[in-house]
């Protein structure tokens, strides 16, 4: 199956490159001649590709600068995958999108359904949320997945912080009234393949429907935290012992959602495919983390 893969450098796009294999031909597009912001460049790499399957993975993810960057932040996540799936719709493609926890307010006390309403509170759920329904109105056929608290061995996310972090300080203070399901983005590449191969003889398989896609069990930032240090001290990483904070004591330009936690009962449901506990999928991203630091 040949697929295009939006961004090259991403968590999810870097993790899908070492998850697939021959398995698949993944051709990635990114900048210059691939971008999120120009239509024409997500037409033309389109028609140039012609894939049997596009990933729709790369996204603007700065959550607070969105805040200041509202327009920037429409055009890739609100606008861009419209264009991107309309193009997809012209050559029978479909379309297999990441989107975000961001799109809830946090209000509610258990897990996240697809059933839940949505009402993002900043810039990036918004336009997240906008990506979704650009989508939906496209044509194409399509699967949306939206996930959390993402992280990798590659790219920016929280574990590398943390153990950033600790390599220069004794104590980290992380918020610890903030919950939700740590994903690693190796387990999404492999949840996408795994759509694409049931898409390959069933393309009909749970096609146009949200689902949401994280690690199963859940946490707050600041266990997450302490999880990722009692991983690294014994494999000679970096380590730092944790003092939870209030979301108050760490005021950002954006608001996140208390509750970030998401149900992906329907995703393994539709397509028998469970996503692991977060802790059994962090120990081998830490444990290359720590060889590497």
């Amino acid at each position: 199956m040949r697929i295009l893969v939006t961004g090259r450098n991403g968590q999810v796009a870097q993790s899908l490159a070492e998850c697939a294999g021959t398995s698949h031909d993944l051709i990635f597009a990114d900048r210059p001649g691939f971008d999120l912001a120009d239509p024409a460049s997500i037409e033309r790499s389109v028609q140039e590709v012609r894939p049997d399957l596009v990933f729709s993975v790369a996204a603007y993810t700065a959550v607070d600068k969105a805040e200041s960057e509202r327009d920037v932040a429409m055009a890739v996540n609100g606008e861009g995958p419209g264009v991107l799936a309309r193009a997809a719709y012209r050559i029978g493609a479909p379309v297999v999108h990441l989107s975000t926890d961001y799109v809830f307010d946090g209000s509610k006390d258990g897990p996240y359904s697809e059933a839940d309403p949505v009402a993002p509170l900043g810039v990036y759920g918004e336009t997240k949320l906008a990506g979704e329904r650009a989508i939906q109105a496209s044509g194409a056929t399509y699967a949306i997945l939206r996930t959390a608290w993402v992280y990798s061995p590659f790219g920016a996310n929280f574990v590398k912080t943390m153990l950033r972090l600790a390599g220069d300080r004794d104590e980290l203070t992380v918020v610890e009234d903030q919950r939700g399901c740590p994903t690693s983005a190796l387990d999404i590449a492999a949840a996408m393949l795994h759509v694409a191969n049931m898409w390959a003889t069933d393309p009909n398989r749970g096609a146009n429907a949200v689902y949401h896609l994280a690690g199963s069990g859940d946490t707050n930032w600041a266990d997450f935290a302490r999880r990722i240090m009692a991983l690294s001290a014994p494999r000679g990483g970096p380590s730092a012992s944790v003092r939870g904070i209030p979301t108050s004591a760490y005021p950002t330009p954006a608001r996140r959602p208390a509750n970030s936690r998401l149900d992906s009962t329907r995703f393994a449901d539709t397509f028998g495919f469970v996503m692991p506990c977060w802790h059994d999928s962090l120990e081998p991203v830490v444990e290359r983390l720590a060889r590497a630091a």
